[in-house]
């Protein structure tokens, strides 16, 4: 039995997702932000960040969503979340979690909370910049998915999926929304149509951006 701490909405998303998609028991735990609960003394003896997810493996504390998601396709390769090890697909399936968590989550990040960047909201040059270089992101992501798509592996379906589809919620009240590009929109319609998108929809009352289309 896993046991994921999640808060709806947030970077638990592609965790929830990957537990629904592998099919394995798993336990739910949410962590209430609004009364700062990610700050009390028992959730940060799990994850001294004070963030989520975290994800509980015979009775370990385990942190940060690409790493989860590694972890996962290894334990339960017969779900069919990552290509087989030492291929050259496995590869570039860890490579997009790595650029993803870089390039998108982190950016994502100080978009979301401009405290961690010592100010109570933005300065205007700020924050151009950082919907420059997320924008910059799906760009280079639409090209991607346009020549090669559908999915980030091309035919196959994995992990990888999950993670993209979580960040490209994150920006549905961005000036403009992952959606403003074609083959993100079709991958997006592709990836909302899957039972582990809805059944998340359900539990985490995400309707507003529910989809498929």
């Amino acid at each position: 039995m896993y046991t994921l701490y999640y808060v709806p909405g947030a970077a638990s998303m592609s965790a929830h997702m990957t537990l629904i998609e592998i099919g394995a028991p798993f336990r739910l735990e949410r962590v209430d932000f609004e009364h700062q609960g990610q700050r009390s003394e028992a959730y940060l003896r799990l994850n001294p960040m004070g963030q989520v997810p975290t994800l509980v493996i015979d009775d370990q504390p385990y942190t940060e969503s690409a790493a989860i998601l590694m972890m996962m396709a290894d334990r339960h390769p017969d779900a069919g979340l990552a290509p087989q090890p030492g291929t050259a697909e496995r590869n570039e399936w860890y490579q997009w979690l790595v650029f993803m968590s870089n390039a998108l989550g982190a950016n994502f990040r100080n978009w979301f909370y401009p405290q961690d960047l010592g100010s109570a909201d933005h300065p205007p040059a700020v924050r151009a910049a950082l919907q420059a270089r997320i924008e910059g992101v799906w760009i280079r992501l639409d090209n991607h998915l346009a020549t090669r798509g559908p999915y980030l592996l091309g035919d196959q379906f994995s992990a990888a999926d999950l993670q993209l589809i979580m960040h490209m919620r994150w920006s549905r009240n961005m000036p403009r929304s992952a959606l403003d590009w074609p083959a993100l929109r079709q991958f997006a319609t592709l990836l909302r149509r899957r039972e582990s998108w809805q059944r998340l929809c359900d539990v985490e009352n995400l309707n507003e951006w529910r989809g498929p289309d």
